[in-house]
């Protein structure tokens, strides 16, 4: 069921709209308000997924109803409704947050296309919000060897910034625990953080799930799509393992960072977006571009800061550190007392060749809790860990 809230003090138009979006789609919950005041009491007591908002209005206009639900609400999307004479206003308004305006006397298809791409989007941003939510506690660097130090002071310099990242490092070793630290201490924390695995999606849906698309691009789609660009609007997108990408999809990535904006598969509409984007790979790109598989051009735009990531193998004065953070989350979420690693324990995996990185320490944390004694000794390292 979604929610959408209908701010127009003419009555006709009012019904008009109700009309149209209530014989549209059943589950749409419409109600209304008759300015915008009596408007914004209802955005800050109910959580709409849409707001349809008149300019001119009496006691608060709609250009200020905007600015409020930004500051309360950000992640409603609010669609402006303009008369003739507002059209200036309504293209400004999509500078202050808007997601775009619809004209009077509202044209059938241009308003359940709005809507429906709005909806899409909002419940894209809902997702990811619930999935940062869910993720964030997490994310944590665990370590103090001077090369996490290094990271760390990175992040605290570059983090405040725009400039974009790129991450570079084997499998494991804990890239997107770098991107969402950058995330997380950027102004756009209060944004979304989409993350887009490159490696696992198929090279031909790779441009639909970036950019989105349009009803009838291809054959099984069957509607309007956001991509995740749009939806991390206002925050992060972070493209792991791009160096998996299509050439293709390279091209569009780069026209984005160049002019902020992104077309739909299928549509030749610019959708201007406001997204910083932080990357990261396991492959060797200046190789990659050698043999023509990656842009030099989107190689130079995305390191403008380069964040190497050490193996475990490189960092093992950090396994003590490591190993009690990942045996006190196990216990948690096994439910069990945390087990105690002996000296011995400790030293023995420390001297273990890490070739999954920390991936593979936390699952051979696991192992040991679940299978070792009372304690973990260095005899069940030996049982156990390279199992």
């Amino acid at each position: 069921m979604s929610k959408i809230l209908i701010i127009e003090d003419e009555a006709a138009i009012r019904r008009v709209l109700n009309k149209i979006l209530s014989e549209e789609n059943k589950n749409y919950q419409v109600e209304e308000a008759e300015d915008g005041l009596e408007g914004m009491e209802k955005i800050k007591d109910n959580d709409y997924d849409l707001v349809l908002c008149d300019i001119k209005m009496p006691k608060m206009d709609g250009v200020e109803v905007l600015e409020a639900t930004r500051k309360i609400k950000p992640e409603i999307p609010v669609v402006m409704i303009s008369g003739h004479g507002d059209l200036d206003t309504a293209v400004n308004t999509m500078r202050l947050g808007a997601f775009d305006y619809i004209s009077k006397p509202p044209d059938l298809n241009r308003l359940l296309n709005t809507v429906r791409n709005a909806l899409d989007r909002k419940s894209l941003v809902v997702e990811n919000t619930r999935l940062k939510k869910k993720v964030s506690k997490q994310y944590e660097m665990i370590g103090d060897s001077e090369a996490i130090v290094k990271i760390k002071e990175i992040i605290e310099k570059v983090a405040p910034t725009e400039a974009r990242v790129l991450i570079t490092g084997s499998n494991g070793t804990g890239k997107e625990l770098v991107a969402h630290w950058l995330h997380e201490k950027s102004e756009r924390a209060n944004g979304p953080m989409v993350e887009v695995n490159c490696a696992a999606i198929p090279s031909e849906l790779i441009e639909s799930e970036l950019f989105g698309h349009v009803k009838g691009a291809f054959t099984s789609a069957n509607k309007d799509r956001a991509g995740k660009f749009e939806a991390a609007n206002g925050g992060t997108i972070f493209l792991d393992e791009i160096g998996d990408m299509s050439l293709s999809a390279q091209a569009k990535v780069l026209r984005a960072l160049q002019e902020n904006k992104v077309s739909r598969v299928g549509s030749d509409k610019d959708i201007k977006v406001d997204v910083r984007v932080l990357a990261a790979t396991n492959k060797n790109l200046k190789k990659e571009i050698e043999e023509g598989k990656f842009r030099e051009d989107l190689y130079h735009r995305l390191a403008v800061i380069l964040i190497p990531v050490p193996a475990l193998n490189e960092r093992r004065d950090d396994i003590p550190l490591l190993v009690d953070h990942f045996s006190n989350k196990v216990a948690q979420e096994q439910g069990t007392a945390v087990k105690n690693f002996t000296p011995n324990a400790i030293k023995k995996l420390q001297e273990y060749d890490w070739t999954g990185n920390i991936r593979e320490l936390r699952n051979v944390v696991e192992r040991l809790i679940i299978l070792g004694g009372t304690e973990v000794s260095e005899e069940d390292v030996k049982l156990f860990a390279s199992k």
